[in-house]
């Protein structure tokens, strides 16, 4: 039986004001910079790693088990937190609009398209066609990002000292970090399913908790932070 497109996107109006609210937030702190900046990525990593240990106590009940999850959830969370603090704001500004782009991509294409599900047993939501329309969509911003915006300013110049780029790598890149995010977004939704959980939390109407909103973010950071200084 095929859903109507109608019922697939019938959260979106709750979605999109949650979604304006954020990046309202967010923006914010980008444009406070410096310590309030490192504040709110501070918060929102503290935020995830407590609903990532309520998934844990959740998903088992074995000591060494639950020991392994935290510890390595820490490292997790951490490593991304840590890039993201120290990063330039060329590289917070990729890692934040490839995410943006590959959920938003995903979003439309997946519910319009439909098809075969990659892991249903997993996520039952995530299509090939989502996960396509992902790497569409952050290719495109790193297009956008690398080919227009970067040779535009001399202080990002100055910053990655990787101009120019080529368009190929500038698509490969996005469409490399599309399938980063895409991988967060699974181990989280095999987290919640080992720990019969819907949503880490209820705390964002629409979205459900802070880990839901930055399980793509934490993979795409540590990509970014390991992998971007050597392209330079």
């Amino acid at each position: 039986m095929t859903v109507p497109l109608s019922i697939r996107t019938s959260d979106l109006p709750k979605r999109a004001a949650s979604a304006l609210v954020m990046l309202a937030v967010a923006g914010s702190a980008l444009w406070a910079g410096d310590v309030w900046l490192k504040l709110f990525i501070g918060l929102v990593a503290l935020a995830t790693y407590a609903e990532l240990v309520r998934l844990v106590f959740r998903a088992t009940e074995r000591t060494a088990g639950r020991v392994a999850g935290l510890l390595l959830g820490a490292i997790y969370v951490g490593f991304a937190a840590l890039f993201l603090t120290t990063m330039p704001r060329f590289y917070l500004y990729l890692v934040i609009g490839s995410v943006i782009f590959t959920d938003t991509f995903a979003y439309f294409s997946g519910r319009a398209i439909g098809g075969p599900k990659i892991a249903p047993r997993v996520s039952p939501s995530k299509t090939w066609a989502g996960l396509g329309g992902g790497m569409v969509g952050a290719a495109l911003f790193g297009w956008l990002l690398l080919q227009l915006i970067l040779p535009a300013s001399e202080e990002w110049h100055m910053e990655v000292n990787a101009y120019p780029w080529s368009p190929i790598a500038a698509l490969a890149i996005g469409a490399v970090l599309a399938c980063s995010a895409q991988a967060g977004d699974f181990l989280e939704s095999w987290l919640k399913r080992k720990a019969h959980m819907k949503d880490s939390s209820n705390l964002i109407p629409g979205h459900g908790g802070v880990f839901d909103r930055t399980d793509g973010i934490l993979p795409v950071a540590i990509a970014v932070g390991f992998l971007m200084p050597g392209l330079s």
